[in-house]
């Protein structure tokens, strides 16, 4: 179930929930229809990868809990704030200084998700819970 509640400030911020699924074509499609066309391909990218993770990671796919995306798609930023309902996240990666060092060896199919998410936005940044990931993109 996807449940929508825009909500009328003059940041014009809307939300959605949904079940924790993999099942986000749809979450996806409303999230981007306002970004502007030249960043579309890559802002759903990085959201389908912070989606994905938070549904996956944070929920455990357990339909019982939700992710919640609040969003606001302004003239010169766009901002997203995904919550889920899991144990937190505490991010280990530096991709922010060197995406291309994160990885150990033994650790090579963990962490380019987050590294992804570092080229896309402009900012990247969890709450102290590490349940709840704001992406920022400014345009210059």
């Amino acid at each position: 179930m996807i449940a929508l509640s825009p909500r009328p400030t003059k940041c014009n911020w809307g939300t959605v929930s949904f079940a924790s699924t993999l099942y986000i074509h749809p979450i996806l499609d409303l999230l981007v229809a306002k970004v502007p066309p030249d960043w579309q391909v890559e802002i759903r990218l990085g959201l389908q990868e912070a989606l994905v993770n938070a549904a996956k990671h944070g929920n455990q796919l357990d339909p019982g809990k939700t992710v919640i995306v609040q969003y606001a798609i302004m003239a010169n930023q766009c901002t997203w704030l995904i919550t889920d309902k899991g144990a937190g996240f505490a991010p280990k990666c530096c991709c922010e200084e060197d995406p291309y060092s994160l990885l150990p060896e033994e650790d090579s199919e963990t962490g380019r998700g987050l590294c992804l998410l570092y080229q896309i936005f402009d900012q990247v940044d969890w709450n102290e819970e590490g349940t709840q990931l704001k992406l920022t993109k400014n345009r210059n």
